[in-house]
């Protein structure tokens, strides 16, 4: 059986000062339906030129407009009402992201939109809990240290979770009073053409948010990172190109956050709860086909459990359903492109070389031609192979068998990468000592995924400067000043 190809095609422009329009240039270019390899839509493609106008829409919404002059409870109205509105069309961007995507319309319902329309609500709420610190240390003398907003802040979003990490970005930085233009990924353009809409219904002032598509060398990304009345570039993808953009920011001494990439390792113990940390690992793995900078793409095991786990593991790998995003049943959905998943089947031969694959590892071709792949465990590699140390992004799961903790915390550090890490054993005292040994800006503990928004998210090493959510999201879309007052 065939995925579902939508009856029609649809067309995405850019948002601008409040409306939807056509490239300056006039171009088009196609965004691809991943488990049809069909043309889903032709988008708006962006130049400098409408990066010129957006940034000019969004710093004359800064300057004359009355967003940042309002008070927080007002904006946070605002973006209530945004996050309600995504929540009364849940059903239509749950659809519109899988059909752009390719993951299972379950995890765009159940997940990605109800966690975009979170972000709205949380930080609609949270941002109230920013106020002004008085300090006086000195008789006659008080401090304030104050948050005021930046100006115009450049948003730059990935493809494999694109309204929930759109929604991440422009949440906070819309709470602090800023006014931005977002580059969705171009090959995921559909939501944040859906939430240009929602945005004008829920009544956010005109330029306040601005969008274009495009591409990002010589295109509308590079234009963005370069642009003089940028104030701040926010970026989540890959690490190679928030190697360019920060280069590019350089130029205007733009203050810069990036997520990037990750590679992270999954310990299993002998002495874990083994039926939960198998049933995680597979979750960890292959959620979103793998595609996701958290994902538990490393899977450390301990010599005295190793065959056992990894019989189980196997067992249920090749009993997850992979077929059309669309079905309520499909478990795993189709990789993001033809580019990519030819990708991962590099690594995957590189992996049967080296190792030996133990279930999985090859295209879906009876679902026509959609980018499917049944979900891939590898076994045997060497500890400085490839598939250990990049980032391979796709249902890949390379596992590994250690004797000690000691070289298991060597075993999770040895990449450049320092995004997350899960650790699973029910020893308090060994979960407290690897926990902080592994250098990662996260590790989760018998468990994996769960959020708080108010704690840091971010990397180490290669996975990124700075942190998001919480505070630390606020803190990075404002400036800070200090005012000082003297009297008898």
């Amino acid at each position: 059986m065939t995925a579902t190809t939508p009856t029609k095609t649809v067309h995405i422009d850019n948002f601008i000062g409040g409306e939807y329009v056509r490239s300056s240039g006039g171009k088009t270019f196609e965004t691809i339906n991943p488990a049809t390899g069909k043309v889903l839509g032709s988008v708006a493609l962006g130049t400098a030129d409408d990066i010129n106008d957006a940034v000019a829409a969004a710093k004359h919404a800064f300057e004359k407009g009355p967003w940042p002059q309002m008070s927080i409870a007002e904006r946070a109205h605002i973006l209530k009402r945004i996050g309600d509105l995504i929540i009364a069309r849940q059903d239509e961007l749950a659809r519109a992201e899988s059909l752009d995507t390719g993951k299972p319309i379950s995890e765009s319902l159940n997940g990605d939109i109800p966690r975009a329309a979170l972000n709205f609500h949380f930080f609609a709420q949270y941002a109230a809990s920013i106020g002004e610190e008085s300090f006086s240390s000195n008789p006659g003398e008080r401090h304030l240290a104050i948050r005021e907003p930046m100006g115009v802040c450049g948003l730059i979003t990935p493809w494999n979770l694109p309204l929930y990490l759109a929604t991440w970005k422009i949440a906070p930085c819309l709470a602090m009073g800023n006014t931005c233009v977002l580059k969705p990924a171009e090959w995921t353009p559909y939501t944040a053409y859906l939430l240009a809409d929602i945005v004008n219904v829920a009544g956010l002032p005109k330029g306040v948010l601005n969008i274009v598509n495009g591409f990002g060398p010589d295109g509308a990304g590079e234009a963005l990172t370069t642009h003089p009345d940028v104030r701040s570039i926010s970026f989540t993808g890959a690490t190679g190109t928030g190697k360019a953009i920060m280069k590019n920011a350089a130029a205007t001494l733009k203050k810069v956050s990036f997520e990037l990439g990750g590679k992270g390792a999954n310990i299993i113990f002998a002495d874990a709860n083994l039926e939960e940390a198998i049933a995680t690992s597979v979750r960890a793995a292959y959620r979103n086909q793998g595609q996701i900078c958290l994902a538990g793409s490393r899977l450390f095991v301990q010599k005295e459990v190793y065959k056992e786990v990894v019989e189980k593991l196997a067992e249920r790998v090749g009993k997850i359903k992979v077929g059309d995003p669309l079905q309520s049943s499909t478990e795993m959905g189709a990789l993001i492109s033809q580019e990519h998943m030819e990708k991962v089947l590099s690594y995957i031969e590189l992996g049967k070389q080296e190792g030996k694959v133990l279930t999985g590892g090859e295209r879906i071709t009876e679902l026509g031609d959609g980018y499917f792949l049944s979900p891939c465990i590898i076994e045997g590699l060497n500890a400085d192979s490839r598939l250990l140390k990049e980032e391979i992004f796709g249902p890949v799961l390379p596992v590994v068998p250690f004797a000690s903790e000691e070289e298991a915390i060597e075993l999770a550090n040895s990449t450049p990468y320092g995004l997350s890490a899960s650790l699973w054993s029910e020893n308090v005292n060994r979960c407290h000592r690897v926990s902080q040994k592994i250098r990662s800006g996260m590790v989760w503990v018998n468990c994996w995924f769960a959020r708080d928004l108010r704690t840091p998210f971010g990397g180490q090493k290669s996975s990124g400067i700075g942190r998001e959510g919480g505070r630390y999201s606020l803190e990075f879309f404002s400036e800070a000043k200090t005012i000082s007052y003297k009297y008898s």
